[in-house]
């Protein structure tokens, strides 16, 4: 089982589709997936279930979200396995709750408690571990996508110590060169107030905790378009520079070939497209792009953009397995 999350603290790149395709095509490949909304804006669960599958969950109050999983763990009580929603195969989702982010003060809190050796603190901060790597486990997921929210907070952080992987989904703009290194300084950041709170942990059973691995295995540029347009020459200004902003606060290393270019650079994953009318398309029919069929409405030119959408979502996500797959932790 491999835990991968999607983060960049900037909104509107379309991160949570980008998971939801790639946890599709995992699919489409033969793997068990298990996808996990833990943004608070629940937009990850919206687009796997119908929308009178939400209005269960929400207006019955129904048992069945992430944070129902959480909330005993918060007040001391022992943990309750997680509701797991199949979605078809062996594709299944943990789902969102909206009420989420009320969780950060605890985070917080707990997470200052770590360093006393609190075992209440350590309990709370894996949380996130706890409830992943059980569902995972009743599932026999293979892999598990993590979609979290645009932020810098507790929550976050409190999921990427339990993740082992990490993909940056970002845009070629000024905005996500600065996101990038923001990225970078957090991660690290994270990472070593993590190796602190972990050496003050006194029980034998260390497999309890998160071991704060969360690996950069490369970066994700989105809202690509081969328009012969202005916003095309923009892009290609800021693209440019993403790989050595990567590779020096991400990866922590210098490159003195300053010609690496975005389809040169090993850390690039790949450059996804905007669909454009394809994407509301897609949320009608509540199935990803690139399974669309002509009952959808995906004929003439829509029809070769969906095979176009399969090879590149196929390829990307080969890339990804093939990063995390090779790697040693």
């Amino acid at each position: 089982m491999k835990i991968i999350t999607f983060f960049n603290n900037k909104g509107g790149v379309g991160k949570t589709t980008t998971v939801y395709h790639i946890a599709w095509m995992l699919k489409e490949l033969g793997h068990k997936v298990l996808a996990v909304d833990l943004d608070p804006q629940c937009n990850l669960s919206s687009i796997f279930l119908p929308a009178e599958r939400m209005e269960e969950i929400v207006l019955e109050e129904q048992k069945v979200t992430i944070l129902d999983a959480i909330v005993p763990v918060s007040e001391g009580e022992p943990y309750l396995p997680v509701h797991i929603e199949k979605i078809a195969g062996n594709l299944s989702l943990l789902i969102g709750n909206l009420s989420l982010s009320a969780f950060e003060d605890k985070l917080s809190d707990t997470w200052t408690k770590c360093l006393e050796g609190d075992p209440y603190g350590f309990k709370v901060t894996s949380v996130f571990k706890t409830l992943t790597e059980d569902a995972a486990k009743r599932c026999n997921a293979d892999y598990v996508l993590i979609d979290v929210g645009p932020n810098l907070g507790a929550i976050n952080r409190a999921v990427l110590i339990s993740s082992e992987f990490v993909v940056l989904p970002v845009a070629a703009d000024l905005f996500s060169l600065q996101g990038i290194k923001n990225l970078g300084k957090t991660l690290h950041d994270w990472s070593n107030q993590w190796s602190k709170r972990k050496s003050e942990y006194t029980k034998d059973n260390k497999d309890l905790i998160p071991r704060g691995i969360m690996k950069p295995i490369g970066y994700l540029i989105m809202q690509y378009t081969d328009r012969s347009s202005r916003p095309v020459k923009s892009y290609i200004k800021w693209a440019k520079r993403i790989p050595q902003v990567y590779l020096q606060h991400v990866l922590k290393t210098e490159n003195s070939d300053m010609s690496v270019s975005i389809e040169t650079d090993s850390n690039c994953l790949g450059m996804l497209k905007h669909y454009h009318s394809l994407a509301p398309m897609s949320m009608e029919a509540k199935k990803p792009i690139f399974l669309l069929k002509p009952a959808d409405g995906a004929i003439g030119a829509h029809f070769h953009a969906v095979k176009k959408c399969y090879d590149d979502f196929k390829s990307l996500t080969k890339k990804i397995l093939d990063k995390v797959n090779c790697q040693i932790l």
